[in-house]
């Protein structure tokens, strides 16, 4: 069980802090705000679906911005399935690393972090042929052009020193198989995802629309926790090895939040645009405090950097000891990580053949009905 305070239930689109409007993010924004009540409502009529890659542990960016609501959505009593996208660590690069004990390490985050098990299905996609035979079809439905403007893809075309490989280029589509292979119907995400989600729901339209209703249209659940920074300045990132991570032990957390950036200003203030390092820790601190960054501005007042980061420190440390004592005590039984993934793999493996059999049907290829 987890200390941590819940997110709010949903994003007012009206407090988004970006310089100009975006007419998408408030139109989700609202949607949220509607999808809070019907799964308040109506849990079982919906199924969460999320997921992450195993690259690393999780961080405290992933704890506030989308595992929180997981957590808090499956205590509501939705459906909740997390993919483990092992395949897609090799979108980017040569070798995929210790991909297995990276994988439990997931595990144990999700676990530790709230998630029961016995009410959700948790695997890997490569465990799951049926899923990732969806992606034959869903490639017909887009275009080479579609695939390039994902702003994933389009980045790391941008920035790649190597060529881009197919498996990268068609990472949103295998995203989409990922979504509606289970018939998910809401998918936590921050804002930066939401192109993401909406190439997954242009597919399952144009899916719908050439060959009959199969598909449900999968929608957005904002996080309320605005995009945190890393110790360096930039978005907290496992790869660039600017983050908190779960299993941090705290002597590291405060080594890493003493190192953060901040400015040469003598009292703080909540700015998130003419200081955003600063305003960044305090967001951190209280989305993890359950107060607002204004009040927890006020309480430091003229302390300083010092005293700012010394309130952060204790605010993560605090928050996540027992998350942390738990984590430790599902990674000494492996056995026990492993068994939530057999179970998981399994249920999967029924969810995709059942939908790959209704894909089949609809296009006319089920020959061995």
């Amino acid at each position: 069980m987890t200390t941590f305070h819940d997110l709010p239930a949903a994003l007012d689109p009206e407090d988004g802090t970006a310089d100009e409007p975006d007419p998408s993010f408030a139109r989700a924004g609202q949607r949220s705000v509607e999808l809070e009540t019907e799964l308040r409502t109506t849990p079982r009529e919906h199924h969460v679906i999320s997921g992450d890659r195993p690259t690393g542990d999780l961080h405290l960016g992933h704890l506030l911005g989308t595992l929180a609501n997981r957590v808090r959505l499956q205590r509501m009593g939705v459906p909740l399935t997390l993919v483990i996208a092992d395949y897609q660590v090799i979108a980017d690069r040569d070798s995929p690393g210790p991909l297995t004990a990276r994988v439990r390490s997931l595990v144990a985050d999700y676990l530790a972090a709230g998630v029961d098990p016995e009410g959700a299905t948790i695997f890997p996609h490569s465990a799951v042929p049926a899923l990732n035979q969806l992606l034959l079809p869903f490639l017909s439905l887009v275009s080479d052009a579609e695939l390039r403007r994902n702003p994933t893809v389009k980045a790391e075309s941008e920035a790649a020193a190597r060529p881009l490989s197919g498996l990268l280029l068609t990472y949103p589509v295998h995203q989409a198989a990922d979504i509606l292979f289970c018939g998910g119907t809401v998918v936590p995400v921050g804002r930066d995802q939401l192109p993401h989600l909406e190439l997954t729901r242009l597919i399952a339209r144009r899916f719908n629309d050439r060959y009959g209703p199969v598909f449900d249209i999968p929608e957005a659940m904002l996080s309320t926790v605005p995009v945190l920074l890393g110790i360096d300045g930039n978005k907290m990132s496992k790869s660039r090895g600017n983050a908190i991570a779960l299993g941090d032990d705290e002597d590291t957390t405060a080594r890493l939040i003493r190192r953060a950036r901040t400015d040469s200003l003598r009292h703080i203030a909540f700015d998130p645009l003419r200081r955003p390092e600063v305003a960044s820790l305090l967001q951190m601190a209280a989305a993890l405090t359950g107060r607002s960054p204004v009040d927890v501005a006020a309480g430091i007042g003229n302390g300083g950097a010092g005293a700012l980061k010394a309130a952060v420190i204790e605010a993560v440390n605090e928050t996540l000891r027992p998350l942390r004592s738990r984590r430790r005590e599902l990674m000494a039984d492996p056995g026990f990580l492993d068994g939530v993934l057999l179970d998981g793999i399994a249920e999967a493996n029924s969810m995709a053949s059942q939908k790959l059999h209704r894909v089949r049907a609809a296009m006319g290829m089920d020959y061995l009905r």
